[in-house]
């Protein structure tokens, strides 16, 4: 017998609840679902872990805050939000099974609100795309960083997020720019339609 959409949903808290939304707490990143008054819903923030009182490093932190690295919504969005379903479906506990984040951006419109934790590997890359999408206009372009960004390893995305964060301002700046002609072209580019369609076709 089919399971109502309303026992689905309500099972779907209760995983949340129970299993989700207490690792939200340790967990180095948060996938938080939002909505802003100024802007199309939903809004995907993506925010990292700080530990101040250690400069950075997690061992031995007592406190820690959450701080934003990246903002998705809209058009770029609903883009790449398969992507972003592949890279937190990937997240797993400390026993190493999977906590199903993919349900909650499973529904059109996405109903869910709140954070979900994510491992670094997930975290650093849904950083790098939401920075590296911010100010481009043609959603092939976005597509295609999202989909190469999905390929890196775990150390190929910190890495490339570090330099586009911590190397000051204008030596960031110049990364960021830099990193999104590498990944996805140049503007009104003929290439980017026949990248793209390699990307999709090599999954």
């Amino acid at each position: 017998m089919n399971k109502s959409a309303k026992q689905v949903d309500w099972d779907l808290q209760t995983h949340y609840d129970k299993k989700v939304k207490p690792q939200t707490k340790k967990y180095p990143w948060i996938l938080r679902i939002t909505e802003h008054k100024d802007k199309p819903s939903p809004v995907f923030i993506v925010k990292e872990r700080v530990f101040p009182e250690t400069n950075g490093n997690r061992e031995g932190a007592i406190q820690s805050h959450l701080e934003e690295r990246g903002m998705l919504y809209g058009g770029a969005l609903r883009r790449v939000l398969p992507i972003i379903r592949d890279i937190i479906g990937k997240v797993r506990d400390d026993l190493g099974i999977p906590f199903e984040l993919a349900k909650f951006v499973k529904n059109n419109p996405i109903e869910f609100r709140g954070n979900l934790p994510l491992d670094d590997t997930a975290g650093y890359k849904l950083a790098v795309i939401f920075i590296l999408q911010s100010l481009i206009q043609e959603l092939d372009r976005v597509e295609i960083i999202a989909r190469r960004v999905n390929r890196f390893t775990r150390e190929e995305a910190a890495y490339w997020y570090s330099r586009m964060t911590n190397f000051g301002e204008d030596a960031n700046r110049w990364a960021i720019i830099g990193m999104r002609i590498m990944l996805g072209g140049q503007p009104s580019d003929p290439a980017v339609e026949k990248m793209l369609e390699q990307l999709r076709g090599s999954l």
